[in-house]
Protein backbone atom coordinates (compact mmCIF):
# COMPACT_ATOMS: atom_id res chain seq x y z
CA UNK A 1 0.00 0.00 0.00
CA UNK A 2 1.28 3.48 -0.86
CA UNK A 3 0.54 6.73 0.94
CA UNK A 4 -1.22 9.54 -0.86
CA UNK A 5 -1.31 11.91 2.10
CA UNK A 6 0.96 14.89 1.32
CA UNK A 7 0.07 16.89 4.42
CA UNK A 8 2.93 19.30 5.25
CA UNK A 9 5.13 17.91 7.99
CA UNK A 10 5.87 19.71 11.24
CA UNK A 11 9.59 20.51 11.55
CA UNK A 12 11.31 18.18 14.04
CA UNK A 13 12.11 19.37 17.54
CA UNK A 14 14.46 18.02 20.15
CA UNK A 15 11.52 16.42 21.97
CA UNK A 16 9.81 14.88 18.94
CA UNK A 17 10.82 12.25 16.39
CA UNK A 18 12.28 13.64 13.15
CA UNK A 19 9.94 13.53 10.17
CA UNK A 20 12.32 12.82 7.29
CA UNK A 21 10.98 9.78 5.45
CA UNK A 22 11.90 9.19 1.84
CA UNK A 23 9.29 7.97 -0.62
CA UNK A 24 10.60 5.89 -3.48
CA UNK A 25 13.73 4.87 -1.55
CA UNK A 26 12.90 1.17 -1.64
CA UNK A 27 12.43 1.11 2.15
CA UNK A 28 8.84 0.86 3.36
CA UNK A 29 7.57 4.06 4.99
CA UNK A 30 6.46 2.24 8.15
CA UNK A 31 9.96 0.84 8.55
CA UNK A 32 11.54 4.27 8.08
CA UNK A 33 9.22 5.73 10.72
CA UNK A 34 10.05 2.94 13.17
CA UNK A 35 13.77 3.50 12.57
CA UNK A 36 13.44 7.28 13.09
CA UNK A 37 11.61 6.87 16.40
CA UNK A 38 14.02 4.15 17.52
CA UNK A 39 16.95 6.48 16.77
CA UNK A 40 15.35 9.29 18.78
CA UNK A 41 14.99 6.93 21.73
CA UNK A 42 18.55 5.62 21.42
CA UNK A 43 20.02 9.12 21.11
CA UNK A 44 18.05 10.51 24.07
CA UNK A 45 15.68 12.85 22.25
CA UNK A 46 12.83 10.68 23.49
CA UNK A 47 13.57 9.66 27.06
CA UNK A 48 12.17 6.72 29.08
CA UNK A 49 8.66 7.54 30.24
CA UNK A 50 8.15 10.26 27.61
CA UNK A 51 4.70 10.33 26.04
CA UNK A 52 4.61 10.09 22.26
CA UNK A 53 2.34 12.41 20.26
CA UNK A 54 -1.06 11.00 19.30
CA UNK A 55 -1.45 8.81 16.22
CA UNK A 56 -3.03 11.73 14.37
CA UNK A 57 -0.13 14.03 15.23
CA UNK A 58 2.48 11.45 14.24
CA UNK A 59 0.67 10.64 11.00
CA UNK A 60 0.63 14.35 10.14
CA UNK A 61 4.28 14.81 11.09
CA UNK A 62 5.46 11.95 8.90
CA UNK A 63 2.94 12.67 6.14
CA UNK A 64 1.45 9.16 6.14
CA UNK A 65 -1.91 7.55 6.80
CA UNK A 66 -2.92 5.94 10.08
CA UNK A 67 -2.47 2.39 8.73
CA UNK A 68 1.20 3.02 7.95
CA UNK A 69 1.79 4.81 11.26
CA UNK A 70 0.16 2.01 13.28
CA UNK A 71 2.35 -0.61 11.62
CA UNK A 72 5.45 1.35 12.67
CA UNK A 73 4.18 1.69 16.25
CA UNK A 74 3.26 -2.00 16.41
CA UNK A 75 6.80 -2.90 15.36
CA UNK A 76 8.30 -0.65 18.04
CA UNK A 77 5.94 -2.15 20.62
CA UNK A 78 6.92 -5.71 19.65
CA UNK A 79 10.60 -4.74 19.93
CA UNK A 80 10.06 -3.33 23.42
CA UNK A 81 10.81 0.33 22.68
CA UNK A 82 7.35 1.75 23.39
CA UNK A 83 4.21 0.72 25.23
CA UNK A 84 0.59 1.81 24.90
CA UNK A 85 -1.49 2.18 28.07
CA UNK A 86 -5.26 2.46 27.50
CA UNK A 87 -6.59 5.85 28.51
CA UNK A 88 -3.11 7.39 28.86
CA UNK A 89 -1.38 7.12 25.50
CA UNK A 90 1.83 5.62 24.14
CA UNK A 91 5.07 6.01 26.05
CA UNK A 92 8.75 5.27 25.64
CA UNK A 93 9.17 2.17 27.71
CA UNK A 94 10.78 2.56 31.10
CA UNK A 95 13.49 0.07 32.09
CA UNK A 96 12.11 -2.73 34.28
CA UNK A 97 11.55 -1.65 37.87
CA UNK A 98 13.90 -3.46 40.28
CA UNK A 99 11.72 -5.16 42.87
CA UNK A 100 13.78 -6.63 45.73
CA UNK A 101 12.26 -9.51 47.66
CA UNK A 102 13.58 -9.32 51.20
CA UNK A 103 12.30 -10.18 54.69
CA UNK A 104 10.67 -6.73 54.66
CA UNK A 105 9.08 -6.27 51.23
CA UNK A 106 6.90 -3.14 50.87
CA UNK A 107 5.50 -2.16 47.46
CA UNK A 108 5.24 1.60 48.04
CA UNK A 109 8.73 1.85 49.51
CA UNK A 110 10.23 -0.10 46.62
CA UNK A 111 8.52 1.98 43.94
CA UNK A 112 9.35 5.27 45.68
CA UNK A 113 12.96 4.14 46.05
CA UNK A 114 13.15 3.70 42.29
CA UNK A 115 12.07 7.32 41.79
CA UNK A 116 8.53 6.50 40.67
CA UNK A 117 5.17 7.35 42.20
CA UNK A 118 3.38 4.36 43.77
CA UNK A 119 -0.36 3.96 43.49
CA UNK A 120 -2.97 1.36 44.24
CA UNK A 121 -6.67 0.65 44.47
CA UNK A 122 -8.89 -2.11 45.75
CA UNK A 123 -10.67 -3.89 42.90
CA UNK A 124 -12.56 -6.40 45.02
CA UNK A 125 -13.00 -7.90 48.50
CA UNK A 126 -15.10 -10.59 50.11
CA UNK A 127 -15.25 -13.16 52.90
CA UNK A 128 -14.78 -16.74 51.67
CA UNK A 129 -13.90 -20.18 52.99
CA UNK A 130 -10.21 -21.08 52.89
CA UNK A 131 -9.40 -23.82 50.41
CA UNK A 132 -6.62 -26.32 51.11
CA UNK A 133 -3.80 -24.13 49.73
CA UNK A 134 -4.88 -20.97 51.56
CA UNK A 135 -5.52 -22.89 54.77
CA UNK A 136 -2.05 -24.48 54.63
CA UNK A 137 -0.38 -21.12 54.01
CA UNK A 138 -2.22 -19.42 56.90
CA UNK A 139 -2.02 -22.51 59.17
CA UNK A 140 -5.76 -22.71 59.74
CA UNK A 141 -8.26 -25.53 59.11
CA UNK A 142 -9.78 -25.69 55.61
CA UNK A 143 -13.08 -23.86 55.52
CA UNK A 144 -11.95 -21.16 57.97
CA UNK A 145 -13.36 -17.75 57.03
CA UNK A 146 -10.75 -15.61 55.32
CA UNK A 147 -10.88 -12.08 53.95
CA UNK A 148 -9.92 -11.92 50.29
CA UNK A 149 -8.62 -8.58 49.04
CA UNK A 150 -7.79 -7.90 45.37
CA UNK A 151 -5.64 -4.86 44.55
CA UNK A 152 -4.14 -3.31 41.43
CA UNK A 153 -0.78 -1.61 42.09
CA UNK A 154 0.89 0.97 39.83
CA UNK A 155 4.08 2.97 39.35
CA UNK A 156 3.68 6.38 37.68
CA UNK A 157 0.12 5.29 36.83
CA UNK A 158 1.41 2.27 34.87
CA UNK A 159 -0.09 -0.99 36.21
CA UNK A 160 2.58 -3.36 37.53
CA UNK A 161 0.83 -6.05 39.52
CA UNK A 162 -2.49 -7.53 40.54
CA UNK A 163 -2.33 -8.85 44.09
CA UNK A 164 -4.84 -11.23 45.66
CA UNK A 165 -4.35 -11.32 49.44
CA UNK A 166 -5.97 -13.59 52.01
CA UNK A 167 -6.17 -12.89 55.76
CA UNK A 168 -7.77 -14.74 58.66
CA UNK A 169 -11.07 -12.87 58.85
CA UNK A 170 -11.33 -12.79 62.65
CA UNK A 171 -7.89 -11.15 62.87
CA UNK A 172 -8.29 -8.58 60.10
CA UNK A 173 -11.79 -7.14 60.31
CA UNK A 174 -12.26 -3.95 58.25
CA UNK A 175 -8.84 -4.32 56.62
CA UNK A 176 -10.47 -4.07 53.19
CA UNK A 177 -12.15 -0.76 54.07
CA UNK A 178 -8.88 0.70 55.38
CA UNK A 179 -6.99 -0.49 52.30
CA UNK A 180 -9.63 1.06 50.04
CA UNK A 181 -9.30 4.38 51.87
CA UNK A 182 -5.48 4.44 51.91
CA UNK A 183 -4.63 2.52 48.74
CA UNK A 184 -2.06 0.59 50.78
CA UNK A 185 -2.07 -2.87 52.34
CA UNK A 186 0.85 -1.89 54.57
CA UNK A 187 -1.04 1.09 56.02
CA UNK A 188 -4.11 -1.05 56.55
CA UNK A 189 -2.10 -3.65 58.46
CA UNK A 190 -0.42 -0.90 60.49
CA UNK A 191 -3.84 0.42 61.47
CA UNK A 192 -4.68 -3.04 62.81
CA UNK A 193 -1.39 -3.30 64.73
CA UNK A 194 0.15 -5.74 62.25
CA UNK A 195 2.52 -3.41 60.46
CA UNK A 196 5.69 -5.21 61.54
CA UNK A 197 5.13 -8.18 59.24
CA UNK A 198 7.97 -10.15 57.66
CA UNK A 199 8.30 -12.35 54.59
CA UNK A 200 8.35 -16.03 55.58
CA UNK A 201 8.25 -17.67 52.17
CA UNK A 202 8.23 -16.74 48.47
CA UNK A 203 7.48 -18.92 45.43
CA UNK A 204 7.90 -17.61 41.87
CA UNK A 205 6.51 -19.07 38.64
CA UNK A 206 5.62 -17.68 35.21
CA UNK A 207 2.84 -18.17 32.67
CA UNK A 208 0.94 -16.35 29.94
CA UNK A 209 -1.44 -13.66 31.19
CA UNK A 210 -5.11 -14.56 31.09
CA UNK A 211 -7.80 -12.26 29.68
CA UNK A 212 -8.56 -10.50 32.98
CA UNK A 213 -4.87 -9.92 33.71
CA UNK A 214 -4.29 -8.53 30.21
CA UNK A 215 -7.14 -6.09 30.71
CA UNK A 216 -6.11 -4.91 34.19
CA UNK A 217 -2.39 -4.72 33.39
CA UNK A 218 -2.96 -3.29 29.87
CA UNK A 219 -1.02 -6.12 28.22
CA UNK A 220 -1.26 -7.24 24.59
CA UNK A 221 -2.02 -10.92 23.86
CA UNK A 222 0.89 -13.27 24.35
CA UNK A 223 2.53 -11.38 27.22
CA UNK A 224 3.66 -13.23 30.34
CA UNK A 225 3.14 -12.58 34.03
CA UNK A 226 5.34 -13.63 36.93
CA UNK A 227 3.25 -15.21 39.66
CA UNK A 228 4.70 -14.54 43.11
CA UNK A 229 3.10 -16.42 45.99
CA UNK A 230 4.23 -15.23 49.39
CA UNK A 231 3.47 -15.75 53.05
CA UNK A 232 3.98 -12.90 55.52
CA UNK A 233 4.02 -13.38 59.27
CA UNK A 234 3.96 -11.41 62.49
CA UNK A 235 7.02 -11.07 64.81
CA UNK A 236 6.21 -14.55 66.22
CA UNK A 237 6.31 -15.95 62.65
CA UNK A 238 2.61 -16.69 62.68
CA UNK A 239 1.19 -16.24 59.15
CA UNK A 240 -1.07 -13.22 58.76
CA UNK A 241 -1.16 -12.85 54.97
CA UNK A 242 -1.02 -15.16 51.96
CA UNK A 243 -0.60 -13.33 48.64
CA UNK A 244 -0.73 -14.40 45.01
CA UNK A 245 0.62 -11.48 42.96
CA UNK A 246 0.78 -11.37 39.17
CA UNK A 247 3.48 -9.00 37.89
CA UNK A 248 3.81 -7.77 34.32
CA UNK A 249 6.94 -9.72 33.40
CA UNK A 250 8.47 -7.05 31.18
CA UNK A 251 7.89 -4.15 33.61
CA UNK A 252 9.44 -5.63 36.74
CA UNK A 253 12.74 -7.30 37.57
CA UNK A 254 12.45 -9.41 40.70
CA UNK A 255 15.59 -9.37 42.80
CA UNK A 256 15.87 -11.99 45.54
CA UNK A 257 18.00 -10.74 48.42
CA UNK A 258 19.86 -13.24 50.60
Amino acid sequence: MTDADDTPMTPPTEEAPSSDVARGSGVALWKQIAERIEADIAEGRLKPGARLPTEAELAERFGVNRHTLRRALATLTDQGFIEATPGRGTFVKEPPLRYPITPRTRFSEIVSGEGRAPGGRVIGSRIEAADADIAAALKVPPGTEVLRLDMLREADSVPLTIGTHWYIADRCRDLDFIAAATGSVTRALEALGLGDYRRLETRITARLADEEERELLALPPGRAVMVVESINGDPKRQPIQFTRARFSADRVQLVVKN
